[in-house]
């Protein structure tokens, strides 16, 4: 394609490496930038957890946080906009969760009208889940608070099971009320509002910056980067990417360790 109007890119095992963004991925993002095309991280993290990847980019964009739920302004450290569970249809989904995958833990995530706003109250879980990632944040609570308001995600987490396999069963006993997901292989699943995934939050954040589909390149490597993939006018996946992403992807380049989306923005930048 010709050089796009807006890049979106998943964040991890995508953008970055295990030691962050490299400096090829920081340079090329650097004078894509200056050159006025905006970048739009589209990621599963929550808004609390793009600001580091945005100091280590350079760069404070516009960003499409919890798989599409919640469209978050970096630089200004604003939630522009969250489409959240309502209470009766969180405690419908968490009782389906458990029936389908015995033994799982829940977790849920909150969003504020900043990053930081709220922070303990933001992920919060039951004394069963067993955080996927190191440096956990999350605080044990009783079945009321868990289910006390409205969240932006409901996470299952099984640790000795598959994503893949959790996924199969808890779309059979949930997906009439949400969409599921997963960025990772190892046991956790991730729930959102019926029909908000990332090419939803993609379209959402297009539209502020007076883009099209047609005009914009988007990078994934898993299963919840397809429906931005299919929706963007160019999707690459990245190397190391989902084998449903691969098929799906209209490119493919190097892995995430071999700066597969650095090597495609060089093209125009």
């Amino acid at each position: 394609m010709e050089r796009p109007r807006l890049v979106a890119s998943d964040v991890d095992g995508t953008l970055l490496g295990d030691d962050g963004p490299s400096p090829r991925t920081r340079a090329v993002i650097t004078r894509m930038v200056d050159a006025g095309v905006p970048l739009v991280l589209a990621t599963g993290r929550p808004p609390r957890w793009i600001p580091r990847v945005c100091e280590a980019l350079g760069v404070h964009p516009l960003t499409v946080a919890a798989n599409g739920a919640v469209l978050y302004d970096a630089a200004a450290d604003r939630v522009l906009a969250a489409e959240t569970l309502d209470v009766e249809t969180l405690a419908a989904v968490v009782d389906g969760l458990r029936a389908a995958v015995p033994g799982c833990g829940i977790a849920v995530e909150r969003v504020g009208a900043g990053a930081f706003d709220r922070r303990e109250e933001q992920f919060v879980s039951d004394p069963a889940y067993v955080h996927a990632w190191p440096l956990p944040d999350h605080r044990h609570v009783g079945p009321g608070d868990l289910l006390a308001e409205p969240v932006i995600k409901v996470l299952a987490r099984h640790p000795t099971r598959r994503s893949d396999d959790m996924a199969r069963a808890a779309v059979a006993a949930v997906g009439h009320l949400v969409d599921v997901t997963y960025s990772a292989g190892g046991g956790l699943l991730e729930c959102a509002v019926r029909g908000v995934t990332k090419a939803r939050g993609l379209e959402r954040a297009a539209a502020h910056h007076g883009v099209h589909a047609a005009d914009v390149v988007a990078f994934g490597d898993m299963p919840n980067d397809l429906a931005m993939l299919r929706w963007a006018g160019h999707g690459v996946a990245v190397g190391n990417a989902h084998a449903d992403v691969l098929c799906v992807a209209q490119e493919v380049t190097a892995s995430n360790l071999d700066d597969g989306v650095a090597s495609v923005l060089e093209r125009w930048f």
